[in-house]
């Protein structure tokens, strides 16, 4: 630390911990292609709720599990994978951006926020932030580097988690993740979303 400068703060020292924990957590995750909405203090049943979402399962599921890109976008865009995590719970979908869309972003944040992320593999990963049913935030670039005008906290989020999109995600929205199967799976459930224009808001 350069002369005179004065470190991190108590609060800024806890979350480069939790920040290092949290990384070796997931560990080195292949996650090209995969959708994530990590949304703070709600559990899997609450968001399955507020989405109006039914359960997924039998051989359809498999089949679409086993192979997902063999599938038409509109049918495998439909199913989900939620789970409950300490501070919140993950939405996820290992072959699509759906957790990331508007409408599902709007359902899932009322009265709380969430961070969205698809790791789109032809253009990078792509971040949204949506907070109490408002989208407050698109096209962001979560383990990137910093940009002009960040807060202090955004900087130190930015070095803690650099190229690690999904670690940054989580963090944003306050999880606490012990491994990484909320992201890969299994997840707690499959469920299968309604049939709705999710690019609109809900």
């Amino acid at each position: 630390m350069p002369e005179g400068e004065r470190g991190l703060t108590e609060a800024e020292d806890a979350v480069a911990r939790e920040g290092r924990r949290l990384v070796a957590a997931l560990g080195t995750l292949h996650d090209d292609g995969t959708g994530l909405a990590c949304v703070a203090g709600i559990d899997a049943q609450e968001a399955i709720r507020r989405l109006e979402a039914k359960p997924a399962d039998g051989e359809d599921l498999e089949e679409l599990l086993d192979d997902p890109y063999a599938y038409d976008m509109d049918e495998s865009l439909q199913i989900i994978g939620v789970t409950t995590v300490p501070g919140g719970c993950v939405v996820t979908q290992p072959w699509g951006y759906a957790p990331q869309m508007p409408g599902v972003m709007t359902m899932l944040s009322a009265g709380t926020y969430c961070y969205g992320l698809y790791a789109n593999p032809k253009s990078g990963n792509q971040g949204s932030i949506a907070r109490d049913g408002v989208i407050k935030g698109s096209d962001l670039h979560p383990g990137g580097g910093p940009d002009h005008g960040d807060t202090s906290e955004e900087v130190l989020f930015s070095y803690l988690f650099q190229h690690n999109a999904v670690a940054y995600s989580c963090a944003y929205a306050g999880l606490r993740l012990t491994d990484a199967r909320a992201v890969i799976g299994p997840p707690d459930g499959w469920v299968e979303l309604p049939r709705r224009d999710y690019w609109k808001y809900a």
